[in-house]
């Protein structure tokens, strides 16, 4: 028996290989799905099967694509309507694999048809439980996101339904169960998940709240609705590409890899009303880009961000980036199902400058030089870190302008004004700034390295037990 969690950072997902005696299931797969197949070549082995384990609102699932490719059957928990042939599990439903079982729970909660798969070894043994969202490490599913799609539910009922799922199909499970989850920290599916990627159901149940027995139903309710984000806007979308179906990726990647001259490029931007999207490094987007793009860098959270500010999922793109980075950009756009990527600057920024068109450019400046222009030019200072990262310490005087809420944020800006504009690192200001340089806002320094670089600046001013701290004397909490 082999089991591989295939982890990738930039979604914080985890999709699963299992093969046992030359059949291999997989559990919420990617969208490029190659790679599944070459393993099980590899192996010598065929896909039997497609586990998925809920509907997924943040990334298009590759189940549809998988299973034309190699005839495996996809299959869902009860209460499951896709629009494509699949099998639709009962409750505890068997499913061989090689010399190994694979059940099916039905854990309704985070979504209704979310469902647990339990593996035992070729003895009956369990072994380890795919939990999705139901449970991560360190939390569990949010219970708000199907509720958009079905206006019988509300948040509280699902959070009661997690709660009996928990307490009736996963804590009864023996303590040493490995679990492995559909996600880790960074991911908008829950609220407080752990950097790790898996544990043992034992320690989970002496470390996660949502185990306590001691919980009541109505104390874990209250726990998990309060303090929810709101989603971002391409998760439903997400879901009914999921349910619906979708464009193959190969297509995708066919229509995105369009490669385009200065004048080209310029002349589909202007027909097709796209959006120019610049992949870079936030420090080398600053130096010189084409005006009105916005930069969201391919090496930082790229497709949560772009899902969360993006709000047209059909929204024309067109990329620039640097060599050889494109293909990257289009895979990673349709992970997320921003399948209308149009074309490419072909020579990235580089042949843009030798076609001597006009380039923009954001002033950026060191976080040093950003305590001197705070005290000595009196600018104001915008924090565009998420309101729970502001409430942990923050430099005197800041105004909160989470990038979360960039429309709402902006409101309080006065074009006329010039701000100093910082988040955690670097990555979410640039994108910010990008954004509001693109709206015509002129006025906006970029500080690279963000707060986590101002905070060790000698004297630099900090609220919330942190005040007049120097790098020496104290840091934020």
């Amino acid at each position: 028996m082999k089991v591989e969690q295939i982890y990738t950072g930039c979604l914080a997902q985890g999709a699963y290989y299992i093969e046992s005696n030359g059949e291999v299931a997989i559990i919420d797969p990617l969208r490029e799905t190659q790679s599944y197949v070459d393993q099980a070549e590899k192996d010598g082995a065929k896909i039997k099967y497609i586990f998925e384990t809920h509907f997924h609102a943040d990334f298009v699932s590759g189940h549809v694509d998988l299973a034309q490719k190699t005839g495996a059957t996809i299959v869902y928990g009860p209460t499951a309507n896709p629009s494509f042939d699949a099998h639709i599990a009962t409750d505890h439903e068997v499913f061989q694999l090689g010399n190994i079982t694979i059940t099916a729970l039905h854990t309704p909660g985070h979504t209704m048809e979310s469902t647990t798969y339990l593996l035992k070894d070729e003895n009956g043994v369990d072994k380890m439980i795919f939990t999705g969202d139901t449970l991560f490490i360190g939390d569990v599913g949010r219970p708000d996101l199907a509720q958009k799609l079905d206006t019988d539910l509300t948040q509280e009922k699902l959070a009661g339904y997690l709660y009996d799922s928990l307490r009736e199909k996963i804590m009864p499970l023996a303590d040493d169960l490995i679990v492995y989850p559909a996600h880790g920290a960074g991911s908008a599916c829950g609220k407080n998940m752990s950097k790790e990627t898996f544990d043992t159901l034992g320690h989970q149940k002496e470390v996660n709240y949502a185990l306590n027995p001691n919980l009541s139903k109505e104390e874990f309710i209250t726990e998990l609705t309060s303090g929810l984000m709101p989603p971002p806007f391409y998760f439903p979308e997400n879901v009914m590409l999921n349910k619906g179906g979708y464009e193959s990726l190969e297509v995708i990647k066919e229509r995105g890899s369009r490669a385009l001259t200065p004048d080209e490029f310029l002349q589909v931007a202007e027909e097709s009303n796209a959006l120019i999207l610049d992949v870079r490094d936030p420090q080398t987007f600053a130096t010189g880009f084409i005006p009105g793009s916005i930069n969201i860098g391919i090496k930082g959270q790229f497709a949560p961000w772009v899902g969360t500010l993006i709000t047209d999922i059909k929204q024309p793109i067109l990329i620039v980036a640097e060599n050889g980075v494109e293909q990257e950009a289009i895979t990673r756009l349709a992970r997320v199902g921003y399948d209308h990527t149009i074309g490419y600057l072909a020579g990235g920024i580089d042949a843009w400058v030798e076609a001597k068109k006009e380039l923009d450019e954001i002033v950026s400046v060191s976080p040093e030089e950003f305590v001197e222009l705070a005290e000595e030019a009196e600018l104001k200072i915008l924090d565009v870190r998420k309101p729970g990262e502001f409430a942990n310490g923050h430099v005197e005087g800041a105004i909160t302008a989470p990038l979360d809420f960039i429309n709402e944020s902006m409101k309080a800006i006065d074009p006329e004004e010039t701000y100093l504009v910082h988040c955690a690192g670097g990555y979410r200001s640039m994108i910010f700034t990008s954004i509001l340089r693109a709206r015509g806002y002129e006025n906006l320094i970029d500080v690279a390295g963000g707060f986590g670089k101002i905070k060790d600046v000698e004297g630099v001013k900090l609220v919330d037990g942190t005040s007049s701290c120097s790098s020496t004397s104290c840091s934020p909490q």
